[in-house]
């Protein structure tokens, strides 16, 4: 899946120097990873959950997921230091390309009564984050031998220095975003 870097190299990274009037090639952002984090708050009464999460997760990046546990104890949830409680697969290079590719013209417009993503869910220096409520949009998930409809968040990690470049960079990409 060459396709999406090419299609970077060649349509995007033009248009970006022409567009913000960048003086070498090296200062034009790019997409530096992708994060899959999927948090799993079941796990801490049964660590089953946990496994098919994770390699749920796997089945969609095409990486395997490394499990994630807590920094803190928090007494309401019944939470110790160090339980596992999520699972996170970082993805750079052409796995990270793959995946976007299919994000973006597989799984997203198969979710119902899509009309894209929100454009504001930039963080100030250039990266950005939305969530998906259901692992099914994913062509890889059999519907039949999921046990619970799970959630993910996703979050784009860019070398753009301010918000505006990210969102044009992930316009450029093909992100369905909503202009605001």
């Amino acid at each position: 899946m060459a396709r999406m870097k090419d299609y970077y190299i060649k349509e995007v990274s033009p248009a970006l120097m022409k567009k913000f009037n960048y003086k070498s090639a090296m200062e034009i952002p790019k997409l530096d990873k992708i994060i899959v984090n999927m948090g799993v708050g079941d796990a801490k009464d049964n660590a089953k959950i946990l496994d098919s999460a994770a390699s749920e997760l796997s089945l969609i990046t095409g990486q395997k997921a490394v499990i994630t546990k807590a920094k803190k104890s928090v007494a309401a949830y019944k939470l110790r230091e160090g339980m596992s409680i999520g699972c996170k697969v970082t993805l750079r290079g052409e796995r990270m390309y793959e995946f976007l590719d299919r994000l973006f013209n597989v799984a997203l417009p198969r979710v119902r009564d899509f009309r894209g993503i929100s454009g504001n869910a930039f963080d100030g220096r250039g990266n950005y984050s939305f969530g998906i409520k259901e692992q099914i949009i994913f062509p890889e998930i059999d519907y039949d031998k999921i046990d619970k409809i799970r959630g993910m968040d996703v979050a784009f990690v860019t070398t753009a220095k301010t918000d505006e470049e990210a969102k044009e960079l992930l316009l450029l990409m093909g992100a369905p975003l909503v202009r605001n």
